[in-house]
């Protein structure tokens, strides 16, 4: 991967990942190595945890389309090294937080997922991401 071309997003608006029942199954001991690799580099790049997080549901039986996924995450790490969290001791103390939440947004399932961040000053200090065990019939 060293030599990968450098790419701009983690995972591409029209990538849908699935199960994938008739994909190649690749090496489940390589595969679940690189999602825990991701996983703990998501504590301080949090822009790569959604799509971390896509891949990381398929980790019992990866196919060759959740690996080239995975690939993708490493490739925009690759044009991203100097980015990550930084919190500055200076900093103002405004606490803000923002939510976002889907209507029926995996198309596998039908459930929802939502999202949260929370900003202390201009330092992120939380965020979340919980895709829900029911469909959700409406938002509020």
């Amino acid at each position: 991967m060293e030599n990968a071309k450098h790419i701009a997003t983690p995972m591409s608006t029209a990538c849908y990942l699935d199960k994938d029942e008739t994909g190649q199954s690749i090496d489940i001991k390589k595969y679940r190595g690189m999602i825990g690799s991701l996983l703990y580099l998501s504590a301080s790049r949090p822009d790569i945890m959604f799509s971390v997080c896509m891949c990381a549901r398929f980790h019992a039986n990866p196919k060759e389309s959740h690996l080239s996924a995975v690939k993708r995450i490493m490739r925009y790490l690759l044009g991203t090294i100097n980015i990550g969290l930084w919190y500055p001791k200076n900093s103002t103390c405004n606490l803000i937080g923002y939510s976002n939440s889907d209507f029926v947004g995996s198309k596998t399932d039908k459930n929802s997922t939502s999202r949260t961040c929370h900003f202390i000053g201009s330092a992120l200090v939380s965020w979340h991401s919980k895709k829900h065990n029911s469909v959700a019939l409406s938002t509020a």
